[in-house]
């Protein structure tokens, strides 16, 4: 891959402010690597039809895989994570590790003990092959990027395990977009996994939240500076930061719960705005700021064709039904469920532990902060994935 970019640090700055933000801010070569390391796995056939020629994973580690091979665990974000899941912000990461509540030495997935391998999925934009990554002519995919799937994405971490020598992880996390490829890890390579722990995911997308999703992808593909996916070119400034904006205020209402929305913010006007006279109240102001943010550290391309990931998510395609998938999977498997997430919602999570043989009951955190749980919940987090691991996917003496 190539770029002929000016190279960059960091993310970009404001889009919709002072401060113009670059039309994407992935990660592009030629971008300070910070912790990546990067296997190129060759060509991929898609579940959909066709193939990438050439495809390229960025990927991070941390402790050290020991002689038997058996103490490795795979860490999968969720729609705009990274592989940055533990550490400081730094030279190639604007942001600090989005789960090091979880991850690092002397956390409940201790780096002193496990050796931790967290990749950029496929189709992401920090690094993997993706639509802002470099097509074999040299120019960024944009619009000529595949449609993917959830086992698209699993096909290319397979290989990525089979390069770090990794004959089966002990075990699998992941949450949300995460939790689907978790699953997809069990039914797809059940010879390769001995443990997974699926939170706040489903096995099979439901009408509701491919609405929800839809809804998403319509503000990006409607923001004219989109163009139709092709907009690496323009000038900062001058990319589908509106869209991509107003996607993330729609599912960041998913994200958290009507109880805390209410409680934090209520009908409390923002600053000096007045809403009578068109300022806005304190809940808007909220959202702007987390659309904006985002615009400045995501690709809306990425967004675009992990979103459309999520919509294609179904365990039971082409395997019988979602329940005989479910019944497929040996592992061991930890299922958590948010009690206030109303994106993955609780009855979704009883729904994988109730089809999966060695699953126990589902454990609940509970939050008033709906899905977003998963992340601030940290020590009922911590506790529930220290617990499964002493008790399932102990490390043999």
């Amino acid at each position: 891959m190539s770029s002929s970019r000016t190279p960059r640090t960091s993310g970009a700055s404001r889009a919709l402010g002072p401060m113009a933000a670059p039309a994407s801010s992935a990660w592009r070569e030629g971008d300070v690597p910070g912790g990546r390391q990067f296997l190129d796995i060759g060509p991929l056939r898609l579940e959909a039809g066709g193939r990438l020629a050439a495809v390229r994973l960025a990927y991070e580690t941390w402790g050290t895989l020991n002689e038997a091979g058996d103490n490795a665990i795979l860490v999968l974000h969720a729609l705009t994570g990274d592989s940055h899941v533990t550490g400081a912000a730094g030279p190639g990461h604007p942001t600090p590790g989005w789960w090091s509540t979880l991850v690092g030495p002397g956390a409940p997935i201790d780096t002193d003990r496990y050796f931790v391998v967290a990749p950029n999925v496929l189709g992401g934009c920090q690094g993997s092959t993706g639509p802002s990554s470099s097509a074999p002519d040299g120019r960024p995919w944009g619009s000529r990027f595949p449609h993917i799937t959830v086992r698209d994405q699993v096909a290319a971490e397979v290989r990525l395990a089979d390069a770090l020598g990794i004959d089966a992880w002990k075990l699998v996390i992941g949450a949300s977009m995460g939790g689907q490829r978790v699953l997809e890890w069990g039914a797809s390579a059940p010879d390769r996994v001995r443990g997974l722990a699926a939170i706040a995911t489903a096995a099979q997308t439901s009408g509701d939240q491919v609405a929800s999703f839809h809804t998403q992808l319509a503000a990006i593909l409607a923001d004219p500076r989109f163009a139709g996916g092709d907009y690496y070119d323009a000038p900062d400034g001058e990319g589908p930061h509106t869209g991509l904006g107003i996607a993330r205020q729609i599912a960041h209402q998913t994200y958290r719960s009507a109880l805390e929305l209410d409680e934090r913010f209520g009908r409390i006007p923002q600053g000096g705005e007045n809403p009578l006279e068109g300022g806005r109240f304190a809940v808007q102001s909220y959202l702007d700021h987390h659309g904006d943010k985002l615009a400045r550290r995501f690709d809306a391309n990425s967004y675009v064709t992990l979103t459309r990931t999520m919509i294609t998510h179904d365990l039971g395609r082409d395997r019988g039904g979602v329940e005989a998938a479910l019944a497929s999977i040996t592992a061991k498997v930890l299922v958590v469920a948010v009690d206030s997430d109303r994106l993955f919602l609780p009855s979704q999570s009883e729904r994988i532990a109730a089809g999966i043989p060695d699953a126990g009951p589902v454990r609940t955190v509970r939050s008033d902060y709906g899905h977003d749980g998963f992340l601030i919940e940290a020590d009922q987090v911590g506790r529930i994935v220290s617990d499964f691991l002493a008790e399932q996917v102990r490390v043999q003496p």
